[in-house]
């Protein structure tokens, strides 16, 4: 989409990370919102267990590509939880 459509739209790319702080979202640095989301995989692996986490991976991405999904779901996961949608 071309910037001028997206203007006349209303529609505007977010340009830094957001949180939410009491239901309000606000900006953030990318080292907090990097640090929250990996709280938050890990506090899900912690009370559900590794196999509640899983990884999507595109069939049209490089073997390297795949390959990283499946050992960041591997290693930081624990789980074997990986569809790279191969069927397609």
């Amino acid at each position: 989409m071309k910037r001028r459509k997206q203007q006349q739209i209303g529609y505007a790319r977010l340009t830094k990370p957001m949180v939410r702080d009491n239901g309000v979202l606000r900006e953030a640095t990318w080292d907090e919102a990097l640090d929250r989301a990996a709280a938050g995989f890990l506090r899900n692996r912690e009370q559900r267990g590794p196999n509640s986490l899983g990884i999507f991976s595109c069939s049209k991405s490089s073997n390297e590509v795949n390959f990283m999904a499946s050992k960041l779901a591997r290693s930081a996961f624990g789980t074997n939880n990986i569809d790279s949608c191969n069927r397609t």
